[in-house]
């Protein structure tokens, strides 16, 4: 499949040609309809390209035959396609030369988490690295791709030069280009999540967490800490949260908010009296104060990525709510509470030093997640920090619970409960917190995290509430 640009071009010509005529009956079909009918069928196009099954086995169907009508079926096409009514249909109207990524034809593209095309290229994410595929799609075929996915997201404007849509079957596609792009080089994103087992002892088998500490984490979950997700992007954050929300007790009522449509609750934990909701920025803004009357035993918050996130995530935490998880990119734990306090001073007011120890008081761990270089598409848990604040002194401090030792490849662990003192809302004295202490120990005597572990952020200082120097 190493095929040039132009070899490509000139051994697939008849199948191209093929493509073309098609497209030619489709238009004649079109012109030759009243405006009702029309409508249905810009209607179905729409939903074959977003991936609906029904509508994508119709027009393949048709095609083949227009094919057979004429004495085609047998002309050659691209290896990445299945048969040559698939191949016809994708470069026509559906997703061109990425649609055997996204329906996962081979093993390599099954597994493969991310594809990227930047102009005509097209590079996707095999065994952690970028790999430039044989695939190339035309500068006009780009463009009606935008144009039909556009179509399905009536929302998204297309003389804007960023967009995120997505696809039936849940793959995120962002699109840079017009004045955000160099001239021919247009870029599209694809991302789609590829682990379907999602148990703590699947990621332990990765490698990604230890697997020593699924037990821990199972108590965790039963003791109903709020926690922090963080990471860069593709490191696995996502993932690490459905696991974590799955072992959630689902008689529990939740709300999970998210800015867009990534991960299906429902289908997660069809059971569970979970709400989804989709909003950010003012959308959300205008939710929070119905937000807050809700019900609920806990609040999911996928991806917080504005102040209006981290608002809602504080004022719903500080109302006692426990259990909570939210998602964040962010690649320092100590850095976080400062990134949310100046995100919500700056958009909604109020005293810094306040907000920096209501985040503190608000989450008690933080899971740090990074992707392993050169293989990229390895994740591994890098730390587990724990926030606490000492009431009495008004004294915040980050504790390190755990570090992945890459130079030894395992993670050390320290015994350090002194963050848990000001927590309120768990059960410090029942068995499962006991439980917890005495596995973290185990683990510890195991691989000893030695140095110091606790650190002073040296951005809060309690002194500007009173009218100090902030």
């Amino acid at each position: 499949m190493k095929l040039l640009k132009d070899e490509m071009k000139e051994e697939y010509a008849p199948f191209f040609r093929v493509c073309s005529m098609v497209e030619d009956v489709f238009e004649a079909d079109w012109r030759d309809t009243d405006e009702a009918a029309r409508s249905r069928k810009l209607e179905r196009e729409k939903r074959a390209i977003m991936g609906y099954e029904r509508e994508r086995i119709f027009f393949q169907e048709r095609i083949r035959d227009i094919l057979s009508d004429r004495g085609l079926q047998n002309t050659p096409f691209p290896p990445w396609y299945r048969d040559l009514a698939e191949g016809v249909f994708h470069e026509v109207y559906g997703l061109a030369g990425l649609a055997p990524w996204v329906y996962d034809v081979t093993e390599e593209y099954r597994n493969s988490s991310s594809a990227k095309l930047i102009g005509d290229r097209l590079y996707c994410l095999i065994d952690g690295k970028s790999v430039l595929q044989p695939q190339r799609i035309s500068a006009k075929r780009r463009e009606q791709l935008k144009r039909s996915l556009l179509l399905a997201s009536p929302r998204e404007r297309l003389e804007e030069g960023f967009h995120e849509v997505y696809l039936h079957n849940g793959i995120r596609i962002t699109i840079f280009s017009g004045e955000r792009t160099k001239p021919e080089q247009d870029v599209m994103v694809f991302r789609k999540y590829i682990l379907q087992n999602l148990t703590f002892e699947t990621l332990a088998e990765l490698e990604t967490i230890p697997a020593e500490a699924v037990p821990l984490f199972r108590l965790l979950v039963k003791i109903g800490l709020n926690i922090l997700i963080t990471g860069p992007v593709r490191s696995g954050k996502t993932t690490f949260l459905q696991i974590w929300q799955q072992e959630e007790d689902p008689t529990l009522e939740g709300l999970a908010v998210a800015t867009d449509p990534e991960t299906p609750w429902h289908e997660i934990m069809p059971d569970a009296p979970l709400m989804q909701l989709i909003a950010d920025g003012k959308d959300l803004d205008r939710l929070t104060r119905s937000l807050m009357r809700g019900d609920n035993d806990y609040i999911l918050l996928e991806e917080m990525r504005d102040a209006a996130a981290y608002h809602l995530a504080l004022e719903i935490t500080a109302t006692g709510t426990m259990r909570s998880k939210a998602a964040i990119h962010d690649g320092s734990s100590e850095n976080i509470p400062y990134k949310m306090a100046t995100a919500v001073q700056e958009r909604y007011g109020g005293n810094l030093q306040s907000i920096i120890a209501q985040v503190f008081r608000s989450f008690q761990l933080v899971f740090r997640f990074a992707p392993e270089y050169p293989d990229r598409s390895r994740k591994r848990l890098q730390s587990i920090d724990a926030y606490g604040y000492d009431m009495e002194k008004d004294e915040v401090s980050v504790h390190q619970l755990c570090r992945y030792d890459a130079w030894e490849k395992q993670w050390l662990w320290k015994a350090d409960f002194a963050w848990a003192d000001g927590i309120s809302g768990v059960d410090k004295k029942g068995k499962e917190w006991r439980r917890m202490e005495e596995i973290i120990r185990q683990l510890e005597f195991r691989n000893p995290l030695k140095g110091n572990t606790v650190v002073y952020p040296r951005y809060y200082r309690p002194a500007a509430r009173e009218g100090g120097p902030e």
